[in-house]
């Protein structure tokens, strides 16, 4: 088996681990940075909206909106060194370094924007295809940087611990330790152990357990279900956000319809035509997104029709395909001309607030595992994620990451065993049933654990996945392993622990409701 080495080992390549690999190599370290796909095939990429500017002389206002979205469960400590260290960050790497195109007014200032949630106009963006403008950047950057190592098309399939991957019989009885992980590069049929004196998990999230999702292929909790295989602590994982506006269309892709566009003026409407928000909620349209996707879901469950719309008519219309050219070219691909008609939308899932729980350094209860971006926990966002601090939580925290990892390296001794070699079965992993079993995990979720939960439909999900896993852990065991095999494994011990956490708590908060049948 061949075994790679390196100082820090980034496991996901989009916008957290691209900008964890930046920091720590200009620190002086070695990075292999690892990425499903190439360097912009990352949810990072696909973000519309904006990111979060807060240049404001009242700073708490914005910490009030997050708890508000929060449903007053975000952790006070991470609120806080977003709203003080986020726009320390985002002017000195994506303003002054990077020099990303944001939009900008006549006289040269940013331009801001306001979506679901926020009191106040703060929110910078690059039309709306802003994520796509910063990752372009920090990737164009990574590339040009030495000292990373960057592998695509590659997939992470293990966590190395001394207590499971070491023969070195005393090491179980050490404290739970990460020396690496065990990998599929692109072109290669057997796995590597690449062992790394700090992992850092920057997975994405898990929408694609879910039937309907913005979520890039592939995002299934990846290093929520490896991080759980080695102990990890998991925390608040059944606060999952759906977004309210994903277009709908007959045999169309589900694509994201950006909050921006609510920010601007857009309403909701029933297939009426009449606004049915303002009786939800005080914001009307611009409402949490938790409310915003339950109300969708209760108006669709009312009419019995398969969506609602986005009414444009507030809006200058002749602006709307230079503001919003991929919303606009993405529904005209589809039959819809936004300039001339409302969208039709329903909500999919978006983003996990939950997921490895850290502290405001990346640090797990793992020694020298860390977790940064969708994949981690602070607790930034409680029950509920405010719009467009998403972005902006994968920039402070690969920084802070970054920095605390580069001090440990500097100051500890790490012992890095050669790992057990990786044995491969010889059968081959029939793709009929890889595929049949994710869509049956991806259906059992959005049916029983999505918007609208109850004991008795978690309870039933529950024993169809806990039945599921069986089977996959079984052909598992004995197939050579492929990219499609690791992400139904992961698939459905993911799915298994979103339930779970979900049967655990009894209370509707945030992105969390659930009913008594």
């Amino acid at each position: 088996m061949k075994v790679m080495q390196t100082d820090c080992l980034v496991i996901g390549g989009g916008f957290a681990g691209s900008a964890y690999a930046l920091y720590a190599a200009r620190a002086g370290l070695k990075v292999a940075l690892l990425s499903l796909g190439g360097p912009l095939e990352a949810n990072s990429d696909w973000a519309q909206g904006g990111i979060i500017y807060d240049t404001s002389p009242d700073p708490e206002l914005l910490s009030r909106d997050i708890l508000e979205a929060s449903d007053g469960t975000a952790n006070p400590a991470a609120v806080r060194q977003l709203v003080t260290e986020g726009p320390v960050a985002v002017r000195e790497l994506l303003l002054d370094e990077l020099d990303v195109e944001f939009d900008r007014e006549e006289d040269g200032q940013l331009q801001l924007t306001r979506e679901g949630g926020h009191s106040a106009r703060r929110i910078i963006h690059a039309r709306d295809r802003t994520g796509h403008a910063i990752l372009s950047a920090v990737a164009n950057r990574v590339a040009s940087t030495a000292g990373i190592q960057r592998h695509t098309g590659a997939v992470a399939i293990d966590l190395l611990t001394l207590s499971h991957n070491n023969e070195n019989p005393e090491d179980r009885y050490a404290p739970l330790t990460c020396f690496g992980a065990y990998a599929l590069l692109e072109g290669s049929s057997e796995p590597v152990a690449i062992v790394a004196k700090k992992t850092v998990l920057a997975c994405g999230g898990l929408g694609q357990i879910f039937q309907h999702s913005t979520n890039h292929p592939g995002i299934v909790g990846h290093g929520v279900a490896m991080a759980y295989r080695v102990g990890a602590r998991l925390i608040d994982l059944e606060y999952v956000q759906f977004h309210p506006t994903v277009f709908y269309g007959k045999n169309a892709p589900r694509f994201l319809i950006t909050e921006a566009l609510r920010g601007e003026g857009a309403v909701l409407v029933n297939v009426d035509g009449k606004p049915f928000m303002d009786k939800v909620h005080q914001r009307g349209s611009l409402a949490p997104r938790d409310i915003v996707s339950r109300a969708i879901h209760d108006e669709m469950a009312t009419s019995g029709e398969p969506c609602v719309y986005l009414d444009l008519t507030g809006l200058d219309r002749t602006r709307l395909p230079d503001r919003f050219p991929t919303v606009y070219q993405s529904c005209l691909n589809h039959g819809v001309d936004i300039t001339r008609e409302p969208i039709p939308v329903v909500p999919a899932a978006h983003y996990s607030c939950g997921g490895v729980h850290t502290d405001l350094e990346g640090r797990s209860n793992i020694r020298h595992l860390g977790a940064i971006g969708e994949t981690a926990c602070t607790g930034l966002h409680g029950a509920n994620r405010l719009a467009s601090t998403s972005l902006l939580e994968c920039l402070t925290g690969a920084k802070f990451t970054a920095r605390a990892d580069a001090r440990d390296i500097d100051s500890m001794d790490f012992r890095l065993p050669g790992p057990r070699a990786w044995q491969s079965p010889p059968e081959e992993a029939d793709p009929t049933l890889v595929y049949q079993d994710l869509n049956l995990v991806q259906q059992t979720m959005w049916n029983y654990a999505g918007i609208v939960r109850s004991p008795r439909r978690l309870t039933r999900a529950r024993r169809i996945l806990l039945e599921l896993r069986e089977e996959i852990q079984s052909f598992y065991r004995d197939c050579r392993v492929t990219r499609e095999l690791v992400e139904l494994r992961n698939a459905v011990q993911t799915a298994l622990l979103v339930v779970h956490a979900a049967s655990l708590n009894p209370h509707s908060k945030g992105a969390h409701y659930i009913i008594d049948e």
